[in-house]
């Protein structure tokens, strides 16, 4: 059964049950990944074949974690030439949307006479890329996560990702890496695959900062590891709100409606609109799509639209647009006869699609926006994955003698005013061996 609100009239639990969605409560899996993470801190390699033989039932050898070229030769020849095509395609999209994020390396300006003061931006070292695979393979994420750490410049590229039940990568996957320049794959998901990342193993090296999304035993296993490394964006199950008015098209509302409750039961998805009229159409329409898809997929749509996701009437379109953004959504759609006005009151979205062409469906494979987004409603304060998601910045100063002069007396106050003596005498012996080079001169 699909859950249906009327906004103004919602139960506290119904909307705290809806803002909060699958992620946000990790006590059930918390006490699994902590023992997962423990065990591969201290095991190790070891560690990993034996949890990735317990949990997910597939026989891996210590000596076979990282993928082989032999591997990479032989996921070439399994795809077909038209999605190897299609592949360099999307990454060429992606390539070139991504390569305009780039900032100057550096910028510097002359505050007052004699001090300049500047950034210079660097990539990270090292970063750890996870590319999920339990309801399926994602070889567009692989796309989305190596693509702007490439451009970003980062030298040691590591990519983890689940082996299917033989053990192997998915082919379209590792093509896909190849097609980024990454060779670095290794077989492991789930919470071990953070640990390993986190902590270092025998073949997988520690890497500064994580970057991925997965499902809760991955987005917990980020949590626990925060402060060891930087867990990155908290990208949970995927959710999805289309915004739309009674001039949408039914069939398209409803197609997009499902697009993201088909990723799996934990997926939140929900259609946001002031039309009864519209709804009355939709709700005719959405059986006949379900009925069309896998068992898998129809069981994780009825699940989703039962528990995370539904229907939220409002009393008109503006109460929409508050709703959205309190909700922070991961994807956003958009069509209503003002669209372009709309989107300009989104404060909150991972990604805003808008138009009645603009599906969720292109952005996630094809037009070269980055479909690793913020979810959980932290959209509220990050950003979707780009090339700054892999660069860092430093500051910096050069002081003459002149600055020294000006810039001390300010220094030497505030620290005196904190309480820090010698920080006081530093700038203040700095500034009086400035004025006696400038008095020489």
């Amino acid at each position: 059964m699909i859950n249906k609100f009327i906004l103004n009239e919602m139960s506290d639990s119904d909307k705290n049950r809806i803002m909060q969605r699958a992620q946000a409560d990790y006590s059930r899996v918390e006490p699994i990944v902590r023992i997962i993470i423990d065990e591969v801190r201290q095991g190790g390699d070891s560690a990993i074949v034996d949890i990735t033989k317990r949990i997910d039932k597939i026989d891996l050898e210590v000596d076979a974690l990282k993928v082989s070229k032999e591997e990479f030769e032989i996921a070439e020849k399994e795809i077909s030439p038209e999605l190897k095509k299609y592949l360099e395609d999307a990454f060429k999209n992606i390539n070139l949307h991504h390569k305009e994020q780039l900032p100057q390396k550096s910028w510097q300006q002359e505050n007052v006479p004699g001090v300049i003061v500047g950034e210079k931006t660097t990539p990270i070292m090292s970063v750890g890329l996870y590319v999920p695979r339990g309801k399926g393979s994602f070889p567009s994420v692989m796309l989305m996560l190596c693509t702007p750490a490439v451009i970003a410049g980062v030298p040691d590229i590591y990519v983890c990702t689940p082996p299917g039940p033989d053990g192997s990568i998915d082919a379209a996957s590792l093509v896909a890496a190849r097609i980024c320049g990454i060779e670095n794959v290794y077989k492991v998901g789930g919470a071990q695959a953070m640990a390993a990342l986190a902590y270092g193993t025998q073949t997988i090296p520690k890497v500064d900062k994580i970057v991925g999304p997965g499902n809760q035993y991955v987005s917990c296993a980020k949590r626990l590891v925060y402060g060891i490394v930087d867990p990155g964006l908290p990208a949970g199950p995927s959710e999805s709100i289309v915004l739309c008015d009674e001039t949408a098209d039914p069939e398209i509302v409803a197609r997009e409606w499902l697009n993201e409750a088909e990723h799996g039961p934990d997926s939140a998805a929900l259609l946001v609109t002031n039309s009864i009229e519209l709804i009355g159409k939709v709700e005719k329409i959405v059986p006949g799509l379900i009925a069309q898809l896998t068992q898998e997929r129809r069981n994780f749509i009825e699940t989703g639209l039962s528990t995370y996701g539904g229907i939220i009437i409002c009393s008109d379109f503006e109460a929409g647009i508050d709703f959205v953004n309190e909700y922070a959504p991961e994807h956003l759609r958009i069509i209503s006869k003002n669209e372009t006005e709309d989107m300009d009151k989104i404060i909150n979205a991972g990604e805003i699609l808008v138009g009645s062409y603009s599906s969720i469906s292109y952005g996630n494979f094809a037009i070269g926006l980055n479909a690793i987004l913020p979810t959980g409603g932290t959209a509220r304060r990050d950003s979707c994955v780009g090339v700054e998601t892999f660069l860092k910045r430093s500051s910096f100063s050069i002081v003459s003698a002149q600055g020294a002069v000006i810039i001390s007396p300010i220094a030497e106050a505030l620290a005196q005013w904190e309480g820090f003596p010698g920080h006081k005498e530093s700038a203040r012996f700095a500034r009086i061996k400035a004025e006696k080079e400038l008095i020489d001169e």
